[in-house]
């Protein structure tokens, strides 16, 4: 992995930490998930855009994926 400098308002980085904390990532996996929304997918690999955007740190999660994605389960 590169690592990389980038300058944030504020307002900019509150909201992002913020919205980090919500989803139970660290502020970097964030932007890499951001990035990744914006970024070109590769033309043979078009799901790959999607690998690692959601994580629960619950290793049973597949099991209960509703809860996971939608917070409740129907």
């Amino acid at each position: 992995m590169i690592r990389t400098q980038i300058s944030l308002s504020e307002t900019e980085y509150r909201l992002a930490k913020k919205e980090a904390k919500k989803l139970g990532i660290s502020l970097a996996r964030f932007f890499r998930n951001a990035l990744s929304q914006v970024l070109p997918a590769k033309q043979n690999k078009p799901w790959m855009r999607y690998i690692g955007f959601v994580e629960s740190g619950d290793p049973k999660s597949s099991q209960k994926i509703d809860e996971v994605i939608y917070g409740h389960k129907e």
